[in-house]
């Protein structure tokens, strides 16, 4: 059987293929970022996450894209999993092949990444040529789910977003400034806490058109930041991720707003093993 994985910051999409080209299993486990976990990190999430759900299972190959899987950082994550699921059988490559493959196939397209963090590029069908640089949350990352809470919770305390979002979030989280302030700048992992915001957001931006309108002024900022620099306006917009998927109508809003088509959303690129 063959694993394919895609992994972000957040969880790790993994899909079990049999010999028929047939998805047999869906696992999830907690994201693998290299450029954030040490080996140990990550070797510890595959025993304790991974291999209990492939019990009873033969891999006979992995193919694992992940964001932070750039050149100096593959060797030793296929050394990992090579270890770790006893198969020599390993190929490593970034997110954003991943979601080339999934979305384009062997066409010509450009694919997205709208997740925890977000990316770009333009897609020949084989291989990614060019690729505006995301700069991850502090820098850049518009539309990700990051961005979207570091952009949520400027709003709320520095007042451009109305009292009622802010107390309603407050009081659901069961948060205080104190702890916002805790989690972003003095515990780990922050682009996570800061993501998870996005849930927040989807559940009330029916409720309140402000957040709808955040979303997509921030999805245009991707865009105009990172998508026009390839100047092939030509080709519908693909995207992969959560933030994608649960933003859709946004994401089209943006997208014909800045002079561009939707093409394909998916939550995740191993949902297009099941196609």
């Amino acid at each position: 059987m063959i694993l394919v994985a895609d992994s972000g910051s957040t969880k790790t999409d993994w899909a079990l293929i049999n010999d028929d080209g047939e998805t047999a299993k869906h696992i999830q486990t907690q994201g693998l970022n290299p450029f954030h976990m040490d080996g140990a990190g990550i070797a510890r999430v595959l025993r304790e996450e991974l291999l209990p759900a492939l019990a009873g299972c033969s891999v006979d190959s992995v193919r694992f894209y992940g964001t932070g899987c750039t050149t100096d950082k593959i060797p030793a994550m296929k050394s990992l999993l090579a270890d770790v699921l006893g198969c020599t059988n390993v190929f490593v490559g970034s997110d954003l092949l991943g979601a080339a493959h999934a979305l384009c196939g062997d066409g010509e397209g450009i694919a997205c990444i709208l997740g925890t963090g977000a990316n770009s590029c333009l897609y020949d069908g084989h291989r990614i040529t060019a690729n505006t640089p995301p700069l991850g949350y502090i820098l850049g990352d518009e539309g990700s789910g990051a961005v979207l809470g570091r952009t949520f919770l400027n709003g709320i305390f520095k007042g451009w977003i109305s009292p009622a979002v802010r107390d309603l979030y407050l009081q659901e989280t069961n948060q205080t400034y104190a702890d916002v302030i805790n989690n972003v700048y003095r515990q780990p992992l922050a682009n996570r806490y800061l993501a998870r915001i996005a849930k927040f957001l989807g559940r009330h931006k029916a409720e309140y058109p402000e957040l709808s309108a955040m979303v997509e002024e921030s999805f245009v900022a991707f865009i105009h930041r990172n998508i026009d620099a390839y100047g092939r306006k030509d080709l519908p917009l693909n995207f992969v991720g959560s933030v994608a998927w649960y933003f859709r109508p946004e994401l089209k809003a943006a997208a014909e707003t800045t002079g561009y088509t939707l093409g394909r959303v998916l939550r995740s690129p191993v949902d297009s093993c099941d196609r």
